[in-house]
């Protein structure tokens, strides 16, 4: 199979937001394919009419394209090609390789009891598999496709290695209901082929079912997909992520205003590694994924680790791009975009607000200094900073900055000059200065700060506190 031919596909079922599972499939279905040259196609399982939502499909599709992961062309609807799952069925039904099961619901459940009460298999064996059409009652019937009796199933797994299964614990599966519907494992099958599809990556919950999935390709005569069955994300605690573990939907941690770019470099490294990196960049990842490299074990959801990455993600953005993300953000989060004075502003003191920032909100608040307008209104925290004494000092800082040179050296030998004259180090007036400059307890360096604002705005804050 040639690299270019590669084709992967995720296949979501549109019953609520898109989970961070989803998500991490979903990324490793795409690097897999954009490193490999190939198509990464979407396919949304829609066939359960009944839980499905035209909602849920969106937030499917705001999910992907707020995580960066493009799909070529058009999203496929599983439920709009019932009557070509059906076909196949029908197609089956005539090469001999399925056939009609006139078993009722009620007998088929009456032998599961019996089963039950006497403590042996519950598989299903269809009385009907071998009987000639001649000898068939005029009633409603399913279609099953005929699995092998004797002999083993081989899955042959990129992550898993070889998983084997013996034929007589595979059941003659339904492929089309006695209403004329197809069933799950049908449709799945037959969208894989008609897409082409070459490497399903899923979910190690989707193993068994590969073996049952084959009997479908197999009777088709059809290839067999390179099969990759990935392990599941636990909580913390070492549980299945679920609800309990809190924000599990990646349109929860889009609001939380964490970086795309961060939660791509995370969900990545869920169950896959280069090595011990741990930062790395979209073209690294497309460089260096391979399905050899997913491990068995199931991955531990860490939100410091993805906190801590996040971190350097906003760190290494360049700062028109951070300028244009934390904007995205806003209107995401439904909050005043920024003006273009703002832009401008926020732009220029980049520098010394993204070192530290581990998600757009805490970026945001540390730019309040330069984002809010005079006067400003110190928090209860800064306030006490702001004593007599202080402002006395304050008042007697400002003639000192109107006629100096505005460099960094020059101002923090104004500041230190002043502090010795007052007997107390320079710490000792950084927090009145940075609750006049910020009215925050939590900023840039007071030095940072006075560069950004400029003199004359630095001057009329420190003037407005001594008041």
């Amino acid at each position: 199979m040639s690299d270019t031919s590669v084709v992967t596909r995720f296949a979501p079922s549109p019953t609520g937001f898109l989970h961070i599972g989803g998500a991490r499939t979903a990324l490793f279905n795409w690097l897999f394919a954009r490193a490999n040259g190939g198509k990464f196609l979407l396919r949304i399982e829609d066939t359960d009419r009944a839980r499905s939502t035209p909602e849920a499909t969106e937030a499917i599709f705001a999910g992907l394209t707020w995580l960066g992961l493009d799909w070529d062309g058009d999203a496929i609807s599983q439920a709009s090609r019932a009557d070509r799952h059906a076909a196949v069925a029908r197609e089956m039904l005539e090469s001999g390789t399925a056939f009609k099961c006139f078993a009722t619901p009620e007998e088929i459940e009456s032998f599961r009891e019996k089963a039950r009460a006497e403590g042996t298999s519950t598989l299903f064996r269809s009385p009907w598999r071998d009987v000639p059409e001649s000898d068939h009652p005029d009633a409603p019937y399913a279609v099953r496709v005929k699995a092998p009796r004797e002999g083993e199933t081989v899955i042959r797994d990129k992550v898993q290695g070889d998983v084997t299964i013996r034929n007589d614990q595979l059941d003659d599966m339904i492929v089309l209901r006695s209403d004329g519907t197809p069933v799950y494992m049908l449709a799945v099958v037959v969208d894989d082929h008609d897409m082409g599809v070459t490497h399903v990556i899923r979910g190690d919950d989707h193993l068994n079912n590969a073996a049952r999935q084959m009997l479908v390709y197999n009777a088709m005569g059809w290839q067999v997909p390179v099969w990759a069955h990935i392990p599941l994300i636990h909580g913390e605690d070492g549980k299945k992520l679920s609800k309990r573990h809190g924000a599990l939907g990646v349109e929860e941690w889009a609001l939380a205003g964490y970086p795309a770019s961060g939660m791509r470099n995370y969900l990545a490294r869920l169950g896959w590694s280069h090595g011990d990196e741990e930062y790395f960049t979209d073209e690294q990842a497309r460089e260096w994924f391979s399905l050899e490299a997913i491990r068995k074990s199931p991955a531990r959801f860490d939100t410091k680790k993805l906190a801590n990455l996040s971190g350097q993600h906003i760190a290494a953005t360049d700062d028109a791009a951070l300028v244009a993300e934390i904007q995205e953000f806003l209107t995401l989060s439904q909050q005043n975009p920024l003006t273009d004075t703002q832009e401008s502003d926020l732009k220029r003191a980049m520098y010394c607000l993204k070192d530290r920032a581990k998600t757009y909100p805490e970026l945001i608040e540390k730019a309040s200094f330069i984002l809010d307008k005079r006067p400003i209104v110190p928090d209860e925290k800064s306030a006490r900073q702001l004593d007599a004494v202080s402002r006395r000092i304050l008042s007697e800082l400002t003639p000192h900055l109107q006629n100096a040179s505005w460099d960094r050296d020059t101002l923090e030998g104004v500041v230190h000059t002043l502090a010795e004259a007052h007997e107390t180090k320079l710490g000792k007036l950084a927090g009145p200065l940075r609750a006049a400059l910020s009215g925050r307890s939590v900023s840039p360096s007071v030095f940072d700060m006075m560069l950004v604002l400029g003199r004359d705005e630095t001057v009329q804050r420190l003037t407005d506190a001594a008041a």
